[in-house]
């Protein structure tokens, strides 16, 4: 089953992942020829970064510049951070969060971003800022990014941790009856593996649907928010799983407001954290007419979604 989630978000450079390496990440500690920010030092300003003197270290390098007092972030947290990238030999960042006025989202250790981040962001501190200096192999490799990350290029990032939330492994709140024969009836188990999802022999729906299937009392979902799922989609037609978080083991993390598949965002706004959802989402807020991957022109797509989280 191949996953679909790049499909169902704006794509951002960091979603790229890159290579697999082995590399561990050092000590914080600073360590010259490290490119030096120039200005904008302090956490949630703009920074500017000097180029790298001399050759790049070839393992992965967590400067810490300034440390917070929050939480250590650990893998299947949900976190925000601000940025700056650029590559060691450039003075020219490639990408950044801050002229975008909007932190970036993401699970840290689900392999959403480069191996870098994943592993140099462990066991920092929220309210820190870091400066991480990334090796080709745990970054984008031979292949590059695009033309402004060449082959094999050493890369740098200062990241501000803004925030962090643990996820829980499942959804949990009072079952709501599921009455309709003409809809899938969805598990309602909470042990933190796929639930069930069973579609009828009947047509689907024409219009979206968005039910609850175990309803929390967490706060309500605002389409400005970022979320923190797990969910499988199956096709309406025949049954067949296209895509799901639990074949990973990694929750997936969506800002709303980047979300291209129009059903799954206005299934989503409106409803409790914690809960379990189901969706069944028309072609017209689907894909529409338009095959992708698994995915024939035309479907209707049913999801079973755990909104674990809210950024």
């Amino acid at each position: 089953m191949r996953r679909l989630a790049g499909l169902l978000v704006v794509p951002l450079l960091l979603l790229s992942t890159a290579a697999c390496g082995d590399d561990k990440a050092s000590d914080s500690a600073s360590s010259k020829g490290d490119p030096a920010i120039t200005a904008g030092a302090k956490f949630g300003e703009k920074p500017t970064l000097a180029k790298g003197e001399g050759a790049p270290p070839k393992e992965l390098k967590t400067d810490v510049i300034s440390e917070g007092d929050g939480v250590k972030l650990k893998n299947g947290d949900a976190i925000q951070v601000n940025y700056l990238g650029q590559a060691w030999d450039s003075t020219k960042p490639f990408d950044n969060s801050f002229d975008r006025g909007q932190p970036f989202d993401l699970t840290l250790g689900a392999g959403m971003v480069i191996q870098g981040w994943d592993k140099g962001l462990v066991g920092q501190k929220v309210g820190s800022r870091v400066e991480l200096v990334i090796p080709p192999e745990l970054g984008y490799g031979e292949q590059g990014q695009g033309e402004d990350i060449k082959p094999n290029a050493t890369l740098v990032f200062v990241v501000d941790v803004v925030k962090a939330t643990q996820i829980p492994a499942s959804a949990k709140g009072t079952e709501v009856a599921q009455d309709n024969i003409d809809l899938p009836k969805v598990g309602t188990k909470t042990d933190g593996k796929a639930p069930s999802l069973t579609i009828p022999k009947s047509d689907p729906p024409k219009k979206l649907v968005s039910n609850y299937v175990l309803e929390s009392d967490g706060a309500v979902v605002k389409e400005t928010d970022s979320v923190v799922v797990n969910y499988v989609g199956l096709l309406w037609k025949d049954s067949k799983p296209f895509d799901s978080t639990y074949q990973t083991g990694k929750t997936q993390t969506f800002p709303l407001a980047q979300v291209t598949l129009k059903g799954l965002k206005n299934g989503l706004v409106g409803k409790k954290v914690g809960s379990r959802v189901l969706l069944v989402i028309p072609p017209d807020q689907g894909f529409g007419d338009k095959a992708q991957q698994t995915v024939p022109a035309n479907s209707t797509l049913v999801f079973a979604v755990d909104l674990l989280a809210k950024m």
